[in-house]
């Protein structure tokens, strides 16, 4: 984040920070990948109640988490039709339980970033107040055990930097990528207190690419070697690294742009030590995507008990 952005951001306001004049003066806001519209919809009384927003890139995944923190908020019956409030569109899928909003964004920071843009204007048209954001997803762990749930510290770039680069009007800017330490704090006791996996906080390393970006050997192409691979990897390692994935960087340059509390939680599904490709079984993977969702939602059944038992 550049010093003029800070100076205009509000992370200790409550509500969602939009930066943009310009949606000042439009008469209509057409958030068109969602389907959705200020003038088309009720926003506020639709999304309104919204306090915590989960993300992933499947939407078979976001539809799965939907119908699992139905049956652990009780607030709905975890065997209904869950429709897909984004089904004018096919770029993603959007679902709501109570004041849970649960929504995919697909692969690579182009396609996240996409989503939170609309997300984000979302929330703000919706008057949405103290909203936490939490991406769950997969990635490849280093040194950790298959099936080792990350809560990310910070999102680093391919040169173990913690920073997020775009090119705006042919210039690079700069954004900072820390996350909410307490909530990542939060979510690891979350995790110690069901201990039905590991959990580790580390730096997250986000790439560009799923193959070379990754030190793959697996891919169309490789210019390097077995031994230059894990130099490499090791060398991520000392940075504090743990996992590598695809959408964090993004992820937390812009929610601390708009004043959001976010996290990243994502399992390990192999040790990139150890290889490229994933092994085990489909029911051993299947097992493992589940961990970042059973640990988000007991975390958000935590704080909504916490806050009714304040109410």
């Amino acid at each position: 984040m550049n010093q003029e952005e800070e100076k205009r951001a509000a992370p200790c306001s409550s509500s969602v920070f939009v930066n943009n004049p310009h949606l000042d003066v439009m008469k209509e806001d057409v958030l068109y990948h969602f389907g959705l519209g200020t003038a088309t919809h009720d926003l506020p009384a639709r999304f309104g109640d919204v306090k915590f927003v989960c993300v992933g890139g499947s939407p078979w995944r976001m539809k799965s988490f939907t119908e699992y923190i139905a049956a652990e908020i009780s607030m709905e019956d975890p065997e209904s039709e869950y429709p897909n409030i984004c089904a004018g569109t096919d770029r993603y899928a959007m679902y709501k339980v109570g004041p849970v909003l649960s929504v995919s964004h697909g692969m690579g920071i182009p396609s996240i970033a996409i989503m939170l843009h609309e997300l984000i204007k979302l929330l703000h048209h919706a008057h949405c107040q103290d909203v936490t954001i939490i991406r769950i997803g997969t990635s490849g762990g280093i040194g950790l055990k298959p099936g080792t749930v990350v809560v990310t510290k910070q999102s680093m770039d391919a040169t173990f930097l913690p920073k997020f680069e775009q090119v705006i009007l042919g210039k690079t800017v700069v954004r900072n990528t820390d996350l909410d330490q307490c909530l990542a704090e939060e979510l690891l006791q979350c995790s110690n207190e069901l201990n039905q996996f590991e959990t580790v906080i580390g730096n997250t390393m986000c790439t560009l690419d799923f193959y070379e970006g990754q030190a793959r050997l697996d891919g169309a192409f490789c210019s390097y070697t077995e031994k230059d691979k894990q130099e490499y990897l090791k060398k991520a390692s000392e940075a504090g690294i743990c996992n590598i994935e695809m959408e964090s960087s993004v992820f937390a340059a812009m929610c601390k742009l708009s004043g959001l509390r976010a996290a990243v939680v994502c399992v390990t599904l192999l040790d990139r030590l150890k290889g490229d490709q994933l092994g085990g079984s489909h029911e051993v993977l299947h097992s493992y995507q589940l961990r970042p969702q059973i640990l988000v939602g007991n975390y958000i059944k935590k704080q909504l008990k916490a806050k009714a038992g304040r109410s």
